[in-house]
């Protein structure tokens, strides 16, 4: 939850550290922003218990970094920011899990490539493989793509897809107990 503090930074940025007026305790500033802080969630989530959930976490995000952000000018607006935030990610983690159930009350299940019976000792040596030469043969093989899109989706360099579809291929070779130059 450390990315509050990192992503209220914005908003920490227009505002200057208070240096006229004493520290306000955070138990205050909770007491006096409760109520408009729980409004504001209740008008993004639409839910009064949402709301609630959302504020609560948004006053713990501040509480946990409440030296630094108890020093801003305007505390509330980071605490409205992190509330905003939190209702966003609420919405879209709802939106994934009505899909997910819509799918699943329709019977409805993702379309899945078909390996054939004959391929299963294949898929299962290349499971076995490191991590990272086995992406890059399902991704070369089972979905025929380009060592440079291969490379571009892994975020490597095309060199390096090259070497893993080598070394991969030799170890699938010896697994499945082929010559070198059938792999």
């Amino acid at each position: 939850m450390a990315w509050y503090a990192e992503r209220g930074a914005g908003v920490a940025k227009r505002s200057e550290p208070a240096t006229s007026k004493s520290p306000e305790t955070f138990e205050d500033f909770y007491v006096r922003e409760f109520a408009a802080i729980v409004g504001l969630a209740y008008a993004l989530s639409g839910s009064r218990s949402g709301a609630e959930d959302l504020a609560q976490e948004a006053f713990l995000a501040a509480h946990r970094t409440w030296d630094r952000v108890g020093g801003y000018e305007e505390p509330g607006a980071w605490v409205r920011r992190v509330v905003a935030n939190l209702a966003v990610s609420a919405f879209r983690r709802r939106a994934v899990e009505a899909k997910a159930l819509a799918r699943i009350a329709l019977g409805q299940r993702p379309a899945l490539p078909e390996l054939s019976a004959d391929d299963a000792e294949f898929w299962s040596a290349v499971r076995s493989l490191p991590r990272r030469q086995a992406q890059v043969i399902a991704l070369h093989y089972l979905e025929d793509r380009p060592v440079a899109e291969v490379a571009r989706i892994l975020g490597t360099a095309e060199g390096t897809v090259k070497k893993h579809l080598y070394d991969g291929r030799r170890a699938l070779a010896r697994r499945l107990e082929l010559e070198e130059d059938e792999a």
